[in-house]
């Protein structure tokens, strides 16, 4: 389609002007998000958006005494990299976040950033053009080829397993309505996301202005322990001698932080944190006993599993017989997984932080922090601990020593070089054993989901709501490359958002060459040490595609070169205000 036939498209389309009492119910979208607490509009745009950027338009010129605001819109030129860059943002912010694609196949590409989401309850309410409904005669008919060939049968369809919820929006009247709706049902506990498709001519529809003063409906918080059951719990403690948690996400909220770093202190229970998504308890915590439940759990006598889907691999481990097994969650019972068997004899459903100190209180009521077996466990547990931490020292003087880099050697150099105060994002290589993380929020990980494409992003989003933090991804190559670095890249420079990325190159995809091994160690792909499918080499210049967007970028292969590239990116971060990239050549 030439550029004549489109000012042709244009001078036909410009639509009705608005009566004085109506509003574009694109605009009525826009300010009804930042309503509900959206303050950013992500998006990746196409043939439906021109609604939203005359919402936009008349947002920037609006005047009056009491103009309503509209959230800030920010291009993102890959719809996954929108998803992360929302993700991130609201795991800063705990407060819901928008993007916006362009019909069927952007929301094709925004599917594994809508997995991420919803296995770790990110309320993302992921919004998408739908092609036409009409041929002629209206407003934002078609007027475009694809506008046939991008019509589904169900958009939706695709994507309906991974949200809360999902709509059409079919009248323009009912814009304020369903984004209330959909708001409501994300922000509703267990949180997660939802989609909206908007048809271009309802989008592009005037309505008369809505009530401006209507209240955003209230959303269910999660629910209350249940007493008796905390109180059947105190009591399994109190009689418990080798009480242990396993936990995944229970620092996703200070108050979960907070009070599981209290419980544990004080009733000497040992705390295995699994999966690595979020920082549930301070590395240097005297009941911090790492990230393998293995030893612990072959012993327990009561395991009290806080907001983790996954605690142990039955294939590989399993609790004693007669071990008690208690879960604490918003969904305890993971609803959105088919198959899902471990044991529980005990099922609460609440907020992790508020059971803790629920359950705190019924432990001192019963004086359990006096209690001779509190004081035997402290004995027992203080030399596990302390041998864990110098096996973990040891392994990371084996790697300062080796001729190649290791990857714990490039995390305890990262940890020197930034310090506990800041935020880490990690998608997959990261070994949190030789790279502390002390405080809240200072450390987040990619879902359960394992969607691949989010940590670049997510960084990004984190910079953008925490902009006075330094922010560092941590990738291994083949995340990085599905990182849509190109984009991210782009969105860092234009939205000033300086951050270090380190990807650790092995040239491998190694959950690939893992699993092979974990199967056919000693088969015929042993001949090749399990890389067929995995191998990533030649492994590209890394570093050069973030100068591409006038980022620093440096490759280091040597393990002694690695203490001053950190300093020098961090310098470009910190002082230059640019982002910086490492491409650090190891192996593992």
């Amino acid at each position: 389609m030439n550029a004549a036939t489109d000012l042709v498209n244009v001078r036909i389309s410009e639509g009705p002007q608005p009566a004085a009492d109506e509003t574009l119910a694109a605009l009525v979208l826009l300010r009804r998000l930042y309503a509900n607490g959206v303050t950013h509009f992500f998006c990746n745009p196409g043939t439906d958006f021109p609604a939203i950027v005359e919402a936009f338009s008349i947002a920037q010129i609006e005047s009056g005494a009491e103009p309503e605001p509209v959230p800030r819109p920010i291009v993102v030129p890959h719809e996954n990299a929108a998803m992360a860059i929302a993700h991130g943002a609201f795991l800063i912010t705990d407060l819901p976040q928008a993007v916006m694609v362009h019909v069927n196949v952007g929301s094709a590409n925004a599917i594994n950033g809508i997995a991420n989401a919803c296995r770790d309850q990110a309320p993302l309410l992921l919004l998408a053009g739908r092609s036409p409904l009409t041929e002629t005669g209206m407003h934002g008919s078609r007027n475009r080829i694809i506008h046939w060939a991008q019509e589904m049968y169900d958009q939706a369809g695709m994507l309906r397993e991974f949200v809360k919820w999902d709509q059409e929006l079919k009248l323009a009247s009912e814009t304020q309505a369903v984004v209330d709706r959909a708001l409501e049902l994300m922000m509703t506990s267990p949180r997660g996301p939802a989609y909206l498709s908007l048809p271009r001519e309802v989008l592009s529809g005037m309505v008369k202005a809505p009530n401006r003063k209507k209240p955003i409906p209230a959303r269910a918080g999660a629910p209350w322990p249940d007493p008796a059951a905390l109180a059947t719990l105190a009591d399994w403690l109190t009689e418990a001698q080798r009480p242990m948690i396993i936990t995944s996400a229970s620092g996703r909220r200070q108050s979960g932080f907070d009070a599981l770093s209290q419980l544990a202190q004080r009733y000497a229970i040992p705390v295995v944190t699994v999966g690595n998504r979020y920082v549930c308890l301070p590395t240097s915590h005297d009941m911090h006993l790492g990230y393998a439940p293995k030893l612990l759990l072959q012993e327990a006598d009561l395991v009290l599993v806080l907001d983790c889907d996954v605690p142990w691999l039955p294939a590989l481990e399993q609790p004693p017989h007669a071990c008690r097994t208690v879960h604490i969650a918003e969904d305890p019972a993971f609803a959105g997984y088919p198959t899902r068997g471990f044991p529980v004899d005990l099922s609460i459903r609440a907020d992790v932080g508020a059971a803790l100190t629920e359950l705190d209180t019924a432990l001192r009521q019963r004086n359990q922090h006096a209690a001779p077996s509190v004081a035997e466990r402290r004995l027992r547990l203080a030399p596990l601990r302390a041998e864990l931490v110098d096996g973990w020292r040891a392994a990371g003087d084996a790697a300062a020593k080796a001729a190649h880099i290791k990857p714990e050697w490039i995390s305890r150099c990262l940890s020197q070089a930034v310090g506990t105060d800041a935020i880490i994002v990690n998608e997959y290589p990261l070994r949190l054993e030789h790279c502390p993380r002390e405080g809240f929020g200072s450390f987040f990980g990619l879902s359960p989901s394992g969607g691949l494409g989010w940590g670049l992003g997510a960084a990004l989003g984190i910079k953008l709501s925490a902009p006075d933090r330094l922010v560092v991804a941590t990738l291994g190559d083949g995340a990085y490359m599905f990182d849509n670095p190109t984009a991210c890249h782009w969105v860092s420079a234009v939205q000033n958002l300086p951050i270090l990325i380190v990807v650790f190159n092995n040239q491998m995809y190694g959950a690939v060459r893992n699993s092979t091994i974990s199967m056919y160690q000693n088969g015929a792909s042993a001949d090749n040490r399990c890389t067929l499918l995995a191998d990533l080499s030649p492994s590209p210049a890394f570093e050069k595609i973030v100068e591409a967007s006038g980022g620093y970028g440096e490759r280091v292969d040597d393990p002694a070169e690695l203490p001053a590239a950190l300093a020098r990116a961090l310098d470009a971060v910190t002082r230059e205000n640019r982002q910086a990239l490492l491409n650090v050549v190891c192996t593992y």
